[in-house]
Order: C-alpha cells, then sequence, then structure tokens
C-alpha cells in the first residue's frame, strides 16, 4: 500500500514545470504536473503515442490544437487522443497549476 497527496511537496519557486509519476506500468501511467505560468517551448508540439486524460486540480490552462484552443480551469478534465498534436500555451500565473495526467494505450 502506497498513500501521497496531491498538494504536498510543492515547491515555492519552480524554474520549470515539475513532473512526477504516481504510478507507472507496462500499459498505464499516472502522473502529477505543477506549473507555474509555464508554457510549452516555442514551435513544440506533442505529439504522444499514449492516450492523455487530464484532470485540473488547481489553477487554470490553455491548450492548443491544430484546429482549436480550449481552457481549462479547476476541476475540468480533458481527454486527448494518442498522436493528437497539442501544446500548453500557458497556465497560471497567479497560482500554481497542478495536473493529474493518465497516460494509457
Amino acid at each position: 500500500m502506497k498513500k501521497g497527496n496531491i498538494f504536498a511537496n510543492i515547491p515555492k519557486t519552480l524554474n520549470k514545470e515539475l513532473f512526477e509519476d504516481i504510478l507507472k506500468t507496462k500499459n498505464l501511467r499516472i502522473e502529477r504536473i505543477i506549473s507555474d505560468g509555464h508554457s510549452s517551448y516555442k514551435h513544440f508540439w506533442y505529439d504522444q503515442s499514449e492516450n492523455e486524460l487530464i484532470f485540473l486540480i488547481q489553477g487554470s490552462s490553455e491548450i492548443r490544437f491544430e484546429d482549436e484552443t480550449i481552457i481549462l480551469k479547476k476541476g475540468d478534465w480533458l481527454l486527448i487522443p494518442s498522436h493528437k498534436k497539442h501544446r500548453v500555451e500557458s497556465t497560471d500565473k497567479n497560482q500554481k497549476t497542478i495536473w493529474i495526467t493518465v497516460f494509457y494505450n
């Protein structure tokens, strides 16, 4: 058995986004991501071989796809199919954005 807290051990300052695996198996990965006004590098697009289910726990984010932009706020979830190109345009600058992401095949 293992126990944790989504809000534990959050650094006061983050030079870059923090990615932490909560669970990792052959076909499933669950991670906590903490952003602090971060965004994807200019001209960078995620093109992942896994499906990605995002739960936004705190903060807000703007996710850009090739054909649309979606705003996520606290409590929202978003399912991104594998190979759907996307990027993080922005995250909240007033508070840390906390994500739980589930990657699966």
